[in-house]
């Protein structure tokens, strides 16, 4: 049996758990109640404004591998409890906790004695204070076997994602499902772009070396650091010499083959990594759309750091009456919305939000956009179709029936050593990305 939750634990915890473990709790159950997670956690720092770094640092860790380990988590308090808990607060302070003593080098005394002044000071509920005693002190005496029963008997538990994406990733890659399932529970890597426009990749990774930051070169042209440093430790990075994308993204701007005065557009842009990547590779005339105006203002601020320029609108890819000027586009960038089923490792409440008819729904969505800017699209111009998805209906499927619709369009190789489209597998250096180039004839 393949236990896809042996990982390296985190450090030792030294912020204040009591003072960090009920707002965790409060951030998980936001989540399990429909809430994403990086909204649920902005919004309780923002009302704990005087959580120190270390403690907001802590409060990310707890929050996202709660989330990241439900599955296990969840079923291995069924099994600790005698019946189920229906005071919620305490069942979601008690799945921190379970996190906190089967994946974190914190030491057990003080996640007990923490979890348990939490239940008396914090949730008010000084009458649970034996039942969490209890309970976590029995998972410390059986935590091996509880952990092993757990994995054997619930898929859900064995692999960390609900069943209906389990059963579609088995179906679809009957030869890769498990290590796709098993890369959407590890910690993401941290990968950069290095603007070609102000220094070469072996340049800044000599640059990395000199700072003492471990870094090698990525499969696809990225830099991949061995651990996750905070983007201004980064040798100048407030100057514009890189960016964080994952590897797998810095597929996109290359296989759209720009040249200097091409009229592009970036459909989806937000949060404008692939906008600056087009504008790193040629000076184009790029518009960039997003239907957010406040994501939109993220897409400026990163082409001014690294000293870019682009055409910024807010408007719906689907609907270009509200921002098209009726200039036609040589090339075109769809990085549509989707179920984001290959980055969920960075977005683990992905797996547990989603329902199976949103793919569906997506898929509708993904139709509509493609069907509007292919009006935008100059004959003999190019398409290229992108999500950072690893369902079929979303990506495959998704281009078949578009191609059955539109005879006047074509599908490319992506570029001269690539196939025509292209289905990236989530792996320990990238996430999971689908890219398709379409021609106008």
């Amino acid at each position: 049996m393949i236990n896809f939750y042996e990982e390296t634990r985190c450090k030792k915890a030294t912020a204040s758990m009591l003072d960090v473990l009920p707002i965790a709790a409060r951030v998980l159950g936001r989540v399990l109640g429909g809430r994403n997670l990086d909204q649920a956690l902005a919004g309780e720092l923002k009302r704990h404004p005087g959580l120190t770094p270390q403690q907001r640092g802590l409060l990310q860790e707890l929050s996202y591998g709660a989330i990241r380990h439900y599955g296990v988590l969840r079923t291995v308090l069924a099994a600790l409890l005698q019946k189920p808990l229906k005071d919620e607060s305490v069942r979601r302070l008690l799945l921190v906790a379970l996190y906190q003593l089967a994946f974190t080098q914190t030491q057990a005394h003080a996640v007990v004695d923490h979890a348990v002044r939490v239940t008396a000071q914090s949730l008010h509920k000084a009458s649970a204070k034996g039942l969490v005693n209890a309970v976590l002190r029995n998972f410390l005496r059986r935590s091996e076997p509880l952990l092993a029963e757990a994995i054997a008997s619930d898929e859900e538990a064995r692999y960390g994602h609900p069943q209906w994406w389990i059963a579609a990733l088995r179906k679809q890659y009957p030869d890769a499902w498990e290590q796709m399932l098993a890369a959407g529970n590890q910690r993401p890597p941290m990968c950069l772009r290095v603007n070609s426009r102000k220094t070469s990749p072996d340049a800044y990774l000599d640059q990395l070396v000199q700072a003492g930051t471990p870094a090698r070169m990525a499969a696809h042209g990225g830099i991949l650091l061995e651990r996750p440093t905070p983007v201004d430790g980064l040798p100048g990075f407030a100057q514009g010499l890189v960016s964080v994308q994952d590897d797998g993204a810095q597929l996109a701007a290359p296989f759209l083959d720009v040249a200097p005065g091409m009229r592009v557009l970036d459909a989806c842009a937000a949060p404008g990594g692939k906008t600056a990547h087009l504008l790193e590779l040629a000076d184009v005339d790029l518009t960039a759309l997003d239907h957010d105006p406040v994501r939109l203002l993220k897409v400026e601020q990163n082409l001014q750091r690294l000293g870019l320029r682009a055409r910024c609108l807010a408007g719906d890819a689907a609907d270009p009456e509200g921002w098209w000027d009726g200039k036609l586009f040589q090339r075109i960038l769809a990085d549509v919305p989707c179920s984001a089923s290959g980055v969920v490792r960075r977005h683990p409440d992905i797996k547990w939000l989603r329902r199976r008819e949103d793919i569906a729904q997506f898929a509708a969505q993904q139709s509509r956009i493609l069907d509007a800017l292919w009006s935008c699209l100059e004959r003999g111009g190019k398409l290229l179709y992108v999500t950072c998805s690893v369902f079929e209906e979303e990506n495959r499927l998704q281009i078949e029936s578009f191609l059955a619709r539109h005879p006047d369009s074509a599908l490319l190789p992506l570029s001269s050593n690539a196939g025509q489209d292209m289905q990236l597998l989530p792996d320990e250096e990238h996430d999971g990305f689908y890219f398709a180039q379409l021609a106008k004839n």
